[in-house]
């Protein structure tokens, strides 16, 4: 019998993806559970594995397309008995609902797709998975003929820098032999054929003649993923809730000396205990004492949502923009626990498997401008919260120290907050509060 599988809903609020890739082909044998493909919502990339065992009929989306929650995603051939009574009206079994998908689809249709600014005809999925998401103005002409074979072995982050520059990675494969492909090779092989990586100048980009056509002046990048989502949010942010922002230079050398002692403990080498985990507790701390800057204004309810647990959100910058994944009832964790959740949110945000969960919800979010070399900064809230921390640079500079000028190590710590519901006295509170800790440590022994 053929079984049909409808995009699931994979998040809150989402009600649409783009297919990243295929990692399937008609044809093919799969199992329960096999990843059939990647596809990229507004939050995160996900892998969607295959709620059946069967053979693959038909594919009704290509990379680069666009379908809506319901709109059907796959055929599968599946092993039953209605051939033997063909005329017997077949019962149709409902769709089996996996771990990590949501409700059962209400729409149905094919799915609309992009409309692409090259007119050719298309290239075989099984050629083109990658390179058909990516920017037409630096699409590579496609092989005639199909490449059948094993999918070649990259990270997600490579995979989408391959794509962003319209590379196809089994082409690098058969190149470089069965081993993991790296950034490098993906750079290596785009600057043979003439495209430019992202991160090349923009004069070199341009002076490509097979990635940018003759005379162009300039590059146009679909607005898509996370970085629409990203636009959208700050947008309504910005123009829904009066921010204030409040700024306080701190002394942190007690701080600092703090984590070297802890670095040095051989008892805590497991966890990697930074600034970041300091603050992270501090901010948990001072959010004890100021509720207002953990809560929610519900505008439909007329209410302030004060929330009794810290669902703490910490700014990743990623190849694909920046997303905010939450430490859960961070408030209940100890410097260790933090720093472990800490360190497996960042891998996970860096390797683009953040799901969509992760990044749902939180009621405070910190981010951290420092690792770039900025001191402040006026951070954006994110939708629904009331509060944000931005993390300047540690700096050694002369410092008033107990009557004396000495060189200390000096923080900026900008709170932006929302002016509806947080009064300018609270949030310079807070801010104090979180100062107040970084730069004697031993006070949280008062909260």
């Amino acid at each position: 019998m053929i079984a049909e599988f409808r995009l699931p809903d994979l998040g809150e609020g989402l009600t649409e993806a783009e297919v990243v890739q295929w990692l399937v082909q008609p044809g093919d044998s799969v199992t329960l559970n096999q990843t059939l493909a990647e596809v990229e919502t507004a939050k995160a990339v996900v892998e969607l594995p295959s709620p059946y065992e069967g053979t693959v009929s038909s594919l009704h989306a290509e990379a680069g397309e666009t379908i809506a929650v319901g709109a059907p995603l796959i055929a599968f051939d599946v092993d039953g008995a209605e051939d033997a009574a063909p005329e017997a009206p077949v019962e149709e079994k409902a769709q089996p609902n996996l771990v990590g998908y949501g409700a059962a689809p209400a729409a149905s249709g094919r799915p609309a797709r992009r409309t692409r600014r090259s007119g050719g005809a298309t290239a075989p999925v099984a050629d083109a998975a990658v390179i058909e998401a990516a920017p037409h103005d630096v699409l590579p002409e496609a092989p005639a003929e199909p490449v059948v074979g094993e999918r070649p072995r990259s990270t997600p982050p490579v995979r989408a820098h391959a794509k962003r520059l319209g590379v196809d990675l089994t082409l690098i494969a058969a190149e470089v032999g069965d081993r993991l492909i790296t950034r490098a090779d993906v750079d290596a092989y785009a600057e043979r054929v003439g495209a430019a990586p992202s991160g090349a100048p923009a004069a070199a980009a341009a002076a490509a003649p097979s990635a940018v056509p003759a005379g162009a002046r300039e590059t146009r990048i679909p607005i898509r993923g996370v970085r629409k989502h990203t636009a959208a949010a700050m947008v309504q942010s910005a123009f829904t809730a009066p921010h204030v922002t409040c700024f306080h230079t701190v002394d942190v050398t007690a701080t600092m000396e703090l984590i070297a002692e802890l670095k040095a403990d051989r008892a805590l080498s497991e966890h990697r205990i930074g600034p970041l985990v300091l603050i992270a507790k501090a901010v948990c701390l001072a959010l004890q004492r100021n509720p207002s800057l953990n809560a929610h204004w519900d505008e439909a309810a007329g209410e302030i949502v004060q929330y009794h647990y810290v669902d703490l959100g910490i700014a990743a910058a990623t190849e694909r923009g920046l997303i905010v994944p939450n430490i859960r009832d961070a408030d209940r964790l100890g410097l260790t626990g933090i720093a472990d959740a800490l360190q497996a949110l960042t891998a996970t945000a860096r390797s683009g498997r953040t799901s969509p969960a992760e990044l749902a919800g939180g009621t405070f979010s910190i981010t951290n401008i420092g690792v770039f070399g900025i001191d402040a900064g006026t951070p954006i809230l994110p939708p629904g919260q009331s509060g944000i921390l931005a993390v300047g640079a540690v700096r050694r500079q002369p410092w008033e120290h107990e009557g004396e000028i000495a060189l200390r190590q000096v923080m900026t710590l900008s709170v932006s907050f929302d002016h509806r519901l947080v009064d300018g006295a609270e949030g310079a509170k807070f801010l104090k509060d979180v100062a107040d800790i970084l730069e004697q440590p031993g006070r949280a022994m008062l909260y």
